[in-house]
């Protein structure tokens, strides 16, 4: 299910893919209304001259015309989707390259055009005229003759739907929108009663008493998918344990440990060939990071532009604000969710240890990198604080509240460090102290729900 899912991943995401089933249904098109013509009388045609009037050598010459339009209009957007490809791979961040390649606008717009011109084309193979035998498909010439009318239109909303796409706001909500999209639905629950966690750090002692055998990677790539309850379904028809040994968004090497096996009996089990397969099916590995169950893959195509512009050679401040307020919004959405388990269990047995991101995983993610690149950069540290505030205002749970007071600590010391002068220490200061006290302290985590 996991290759299934990730070949139809692949296919959203590719610029031919949608465009071929366009082309596809031209063609039925094109020979349907052929047919209608075949076994319509055209005698009313006559009646409307200036619609049906045109002969079969007037024919031909419009759906000509309207072919060689089309397929140089079509390599005019192939030539300016590609320019913009590169330019926003450039300019921001080669990870966003799949929202734009998935952007489902442009894939409609390339294959409109290449559409009409195979359209034109099978029309005029059934054109006859002459010593050939008169045969005219009005329906299908003025079928095209609309088409084309229809482009202009499609010409220019694909013109300003790419100068609106590159904009950094657009990109920036873009990815906001798909990120929070991935939240919603990998964390659906709000934050409600914590695990046991004695109990939780019982059972994970009992796991870490068996026997443990490595299951190799057969291939490379990141993980972008696992399949938790084929894994646990396979734990249990193994009568033992599954302990996964990368999580979501992992680079993993092929002949290194996917996961690891144990049974209960306590003795190591016995590796076959089909037990590897089974459970390497069980995950699916890409050449790149999907965000389909990454929700931090989202929150580092949203750093990854705010570095960019922190960058000495961009030193864009505005567009790196703009990204620590969606992040701030983002992290905030997942204050007040409940983090999965680790562990799946049956019967009272540990069945699967899942490698699962935590809180403190996402903050991180989403402000560590930038707080380094903003050096003396008094905006960004200011807008990191109030991001921050935002964040801590969703969650009055201990450990993330911890979380963030270390955060503002270290956005503290970097602006003692690295600011040039007093003013702009004293913004900091202020700000921090308006947030409460932060705390040095390292956070004492225990298995979230």
């Amino acid at each position: 299910m996991n290759r299934l899912r990730a070949l139809w991943l692949n296919l959203d995401a590719s610029l031919w893919f949608i465009p071929t089933l366009m082309v596809a249904g031209a063609i039925l098109l094109a020979f349907a209304l052929v047919f209608i013509d075949l076994r319509i009388e055209h005698d009313w045609l006559e009646e409307y001259p200036l619609l049906f009037g045109a002969g079969s050598d007037g024919a031909r010459g419009v759906l000509t015309a309207i072919a060689g339009s089309m397929i140089t209009v079509a390599g005019l957007i192939f030539s300016l989707t590609l320019s913009t490809l590169a330019q926003v791979s450039s300019q921001y961040t080669p990870r966003v390259l799949r929202n734009f390649m998935s952007d489902r606008a442009n894939q409609m717009v390339l294959g409109f055009f290449v559409s009409i011109f195979v359209y034109c084309l099978i029309v005029l193979r059934t054109i006859r005229g002459g010593d050939e035998g008169s045969f005219i498909p009005s329906l299908a010439v003025l079928m095209g003759l609309v088409l084309a009318l229809v482009s202009i239109g499609v010409l220019i909303f694909f013109i300003h739907h790419i100068a609106n796409s590159i904009q950094a706001s657009n990109i920036v909500r873009n990815a906001t929108e798909e990120t929070e999209a991935a939240i919603k639905r990998l964390f659906p629950d709000q934050l409600g009663q914590e695990a046991d966690a004695d109990e939780a750090q019982k059972l994970l002692r009992q796991a870490g008493q068996l026997t443990w055998k490595t299951v190799p990677s057969q291939t490379n790539g990141y993980v972008q998918s696992v399949d938790e309850d084929g894994l646990l379904d396979l734990a249990r028809s193994l009568q033992g344990v599954i302990r996964m040994e990368h999580g979501i968004g992992d680079f993993v090497a092929r002949g290194a440990a996917l996961a690891s096996v144990a049974v209960y009996q306590g003795e190591a089990p016995v590796l076959e060939d089909k037990l590897t397969g089974r459970l390497n099916a069980r995950f699916g590995l890409g050449s790149q990071r999907t965000i389909e169950q990454d929700a931090g893959f989202g929150l580092r195509q949203i750093v990854d532009i705010a570095l960019k512009a922190l960058s000495p050679g961009v030193n864009d401040t505005t567009t790196a604000i703009i990204c620590i307020d969606h992040l701030g919004s983002l992290v905030a959405q997942l204050a007040d969710r409940r983090l999965a388990s680790p562990l799946r269990t049956d019967n009272n047995r540990v069945r699967v240890v899942a490698v699962r991101p935590s809180f403190e995983k996402f903050v991180t993610t989403a402000f560590d990198q930038i707080r380094v690149c903003a050096d003396g950069n008094v905006a960004v540290y200011l807008r990191l604080l109030t991001a921050l505030s935002i964040i801590g205002q969703r969650t009055k749970d201990p450990r993330r509240t911890l979380v963030l007071s270390r955060q503002r600590g270290l956005i503290g010391e970097a602006a003692e460090r690295t600011l040039h002068t007093e003013y702009e220490r004293t913004q900091v200061r202020e700000r921090i102290a308006e947030l409460g006290p932060s705390s040095q302290e390292e956070p004492i985590w225990v298995s979230e729900r």
